[in-house]
């Protein structure tokens, strides 16, 4: 071997040191996962009072049973109660139903009828000259069967309260019985309401009446697509704050 051969330096004993900067990284990571997980909680008494609201909400919503997670510290996202694929599926039903027993009538009139999610609420509404004549509080009897299918589809599908809500355009009520657009608007709504009482069996502790004149527009009053929107006759499926029950209250009088 010639004498100009270098020798390799000997190693140093144990493992390298890249080593140690590598096991402190994995510790961090470790640690820092752990914080999230324990960040994640699962809150079932929250998860039921949703289930249990939107299920009393509409009514059309399966028992889930809530006793275990999919995964134990993680929350549970309940896709099941989303308001708006309630809303959708709804929609869909109502709109199937509709456009199968109402061919004609339903596509004649179908810009004037919406549905509409908001919060815990499903709405449906039906604007401009679609249901009552100008001025008036009669139902045009060409759309009693389609209001009549609604509130049928209403009791048998949901489980909430029905509100019936009336609303007018900005433009003041001349001649007729009603003095003002208030008026008018409450004896719309009250009509539906009847309606809906009389022919489609509705409990009537689920329904209730507001009319609210021009003072709600849901579009510019100034245009006359957006007046026809606002003169509109809402049906409202949700949930009224119910007053505190009087332990022993009877409605029938009793003799002393």
């Amino acid at each position: 071997m010639s004498n100009d051969a270098q020798e390799c330096p000997p190693c140093d004993k144990g493992a390298p040191r890249w080593v140690t900067t590598f096991g402190d990284l994995m510790s961090l990571l470790l640690c820092f996962f752990v914080l999230l997980l324990s960040f994640s909680e699962m809150d079932r008494q929250k998860y039921k009072q949703v289930a249990g609201s939107m299920e009393k909400a509409f009514g059309i919503q399966r028992k889930k049973n809530v006793s275990e997670s999919p995964r134990h510290g993680m929350k549970m996202i309940a896709k099941d109660f989303d308001q708006q694929a309630v809303a959708t599926r709804v929609k869909r039903y109502i709109g199937r139903e509709l456009e199968e027993n109402f061919d004609e009538l339903y596509r004649k009139i179908e810009d004037d009828i919406e549905i509409e999610a908001r919060k815990d609420q499903v709405i449906i509404r039906l604007m401009g000259e679609s249901t009552f004549d100008s001025g008036k509080a009669k139902i045009k009897p060409e759309l009693k069967p389609m209001i009549l299918r609604i509130g049928q589809i209403l009791s048998a599908e949901t489980a909430g309260d029905i509100i019936i809500s009336g609303h007018t355009d900005d433009v003041p009520v001349r001649g007729g019985p009603f003095q003002s657009n208030l008026k008018l608007s409450i004896a719309r709504a009250a009509t539906v309401a009847q309606f809906l009482l009389d022919q489609a069996t509705i409990d009537p502790k689920r329904v209730s009446t507001m009319g609210f004149g021009e003072y709600r527009p849901i579009a510019d009053n100034h245009t006359e697509p957006g007046r026809r929107k606002n003169r509109r006759v809402e049906i409202i499926v949700g949930t009224l704050p119910r007053p505190q029950s009087t332990v022993g209250y009877d409605n029938t009088a009793t003799s002393q």
